[in-house]
């Protein structure tokens, strides 16, 4: 077993060498994914301010990242347990996006991550990868140097959390207590991609403005039906979808899925596609359809 964790402590660095090669900031991790060094802190008599590394000692998580070899093996040295290595997202080059889709919670998280991206109109570019030993896979996206993504849980969407700034990702070839982390084919050599705006959006703390009342529900379904009506064969399930999100979000949707329903069938969506359309809308927006 020593032999073993020893070689997989070896492989660790290994990967963590190669992903610094391409700017990435690391950090060593134990088999429960956790950082493999713990805090310096942790029998202070009382707490202070949070240290973030500048009394220079290491086992400050994330804030010991980083893309230095030298200060890589050094990290590794003082962690010979560790057997993986997580990548500090939100620094620079990449400030690195972790998109996480689970499979834990019992829930389609990548049937919800299409959902989002056709009610907000974006697709997710080709990008890095990493597949996790549960089935659930790790998108690497981009963002902005002057945008700070924060970390979530669930918060998008069920089954989706979000690594940003603050957060870590495990690194492929990294080997915990359920298996090994692995590139997923054909995207190891790929830099990782611009998040799509709409996406980024999505992500970013909910503003806090005053929100402007929501348009009479006369009109503005009266728009939405007609939307609905001059959908075209091969945009009628994507039209209705859109209508029936916006009127949820407007308080409207009650009232107007019989009308939105009504529009689709005469576009020729069947009645079953169309209410299956307008459910998944209203549970998307947060309503019980």
């Amino acid at each position: 077993m020593a032999t073993t964790d020893r070689q997989a402590t070896t492989l660790a660095l290994a990967h963590a060498l190669s992903a610094a090669e391409r700017g990435l900031a690391v950090i060593p991790l134990s088999r429960t994914k956790l950082p493999a060094l713990r805090s310096p802190h942790r029998d202070d008599p009382a707490p202070g301010h949070p240290c973030h590394g500048a009394c220079g000692r290491f086992g400050h998580g994330v804030y010991d990242a980083s893309s230095d070899p030298v200060r890589i093996r050094e990290l590794f040295a003082a962690a010979p347990w560790a057997t993986g290595y997580g990548i500090a997202c939100g620094l620079p080059p990449y400030h690195l996006i972790g998109v996480d889709l689970d499979t834990k919670s019992g829930t389609d998280s990548s049937a919800a991550l299409r959902e989002l991206a056709l009610r907000h109109l974006f697709t997710i570019p080709e990008t890095v990868v990493v597949l996790t030993p549960s089935g659930g896979r790790h998108l690497w996206l981009t963002g902005p140097p002057d945008t700070v993504v924060p970390n979530s849980a669930g918060r998008l969407a069920p089954g989706i959390d979000i690594r940003g700034a603050g957060g870590y990702l495990v690194g492929p070839g990294s080997r915990t207590g359920h298996g090994v982390y692995t590139t997923a084919p054909g995207t190891a050599h790929l830099p990782p991609a611009a998040c799509p705006p709409s996406l980024l959006r999505l992500l970013l703390p909910p503003p806090r403005p005053h929100r402007p009342a929501p348009p009479a529900p006369g009109d503005h379904g009266r728009g939405l039906v007609h939307f609905v009506l001059t959908a075209h064969e091969g945009q009628r399930n994507t039209r209705l979808f859109w209508a029936a999100c916006r009127a949820y979000e407007n308080g409207i949707g009650p009232a107007l899925a019989d009308p939105l329903a009504e529009a689709a069938l005469h576009t020729g969506l069947t009645e079953h596609e169309a209410r299956a359309t307008i459910a998944s809308a209203a549970r998307m927006t947060g309503h019980q359809p």
